[in-house]
């Protein structure tokens, strides 16, 4: 079987990124490397964490990125549908982070290949044995039929659950202090913007990485 590389909840932590980065063995041109989304608000270097994204899509095509709940609520705030729920869940502290970096007064806040990472992003992702998604997965609902707010947002119903998904799910956006490990499910959300660590799970040999 082929190696997966998932890596959990990064939100603006671009010194954990980048020394979860330099620990990782993957091989970036044969393996599969799949983010989990939320790379953004709460942390103080979103632009940062975004941009080295960015850059390394470019020389890796094929990397899968995930959109998390955080980038939604992002472009929601871009759009004018909804800033306040934006600002109060850590966006602030992203719109800082352009804020403070250096560049043209005529320049746009958000780059231009940023909002086009942002716009890219995926709800899931499956392979034979696996589905990423960042949030989780309503029960006995087809992986096509989810709502976007299951996929973004779902905890406790999820997370709860012994529900056989027909394959493994691993996922991000809940907290925890370690990898929640289950049969049916693999959480790797472990909190590094609240000062803990943040990993990445190898499959299929469930080898954890943490910075």
């Amino acid at each position: 079987m082929e190696k997966i590389y998932a890596i959990g909840d990064i939100h603006g932590r671009y010194d954990k990124l980048i020394a979860l980065m330099d620990k990782i063995d993957a091989d970036f041109e044969s393996d599969t490397i799949v983010f989990l989304g939320d790379y953004i608000d709460r942390g103080p270097n979103s632009f940062e964490v975004v941009d080295y994204l960015v850059k390394l899509k470019k020389q890796y095509p094929d990397i899968v990125f995930l959109k998390g709940n955080h980038e939604d609520m992002l472009e929601n705030y871009l759009s004018g549908v909804d800033r306040m729920t934006y600002l109060i869940n850590g966006g602030q502290q992203t719109l800082d982070s352009y804020l403070s970096r250096s560049r043209n007064p005529q320049e746009p806040l958000i780059p231009n290949e940023h909002l086009a990472f942002y716009s890219s992003l995926l709800l899931y992702y499956e392979t034979e044995h696996y589905i990423f998604v960042h949030a989780g997965l309503k029960k006995n609902v087809s992986l096509e039929n989810q709502k976007l707010e299951d996929l973004l947002w779902i905890r406790g119903q999820f997370i709860q659950t012994k529900h056989d998904f027909g394959k493994l799910v691993v996922f991000g956006h809940t907290p925890l202090p370690e990898p929640l490990l289950q049969p049916n499910k693999i959480g790797i959300d472990t909190g590094a913007v609240y000062g803990n660590k943040l990993t990445c799970v190898r499959l299929p040999e469930l080898v954890f990485y943490t910075a």
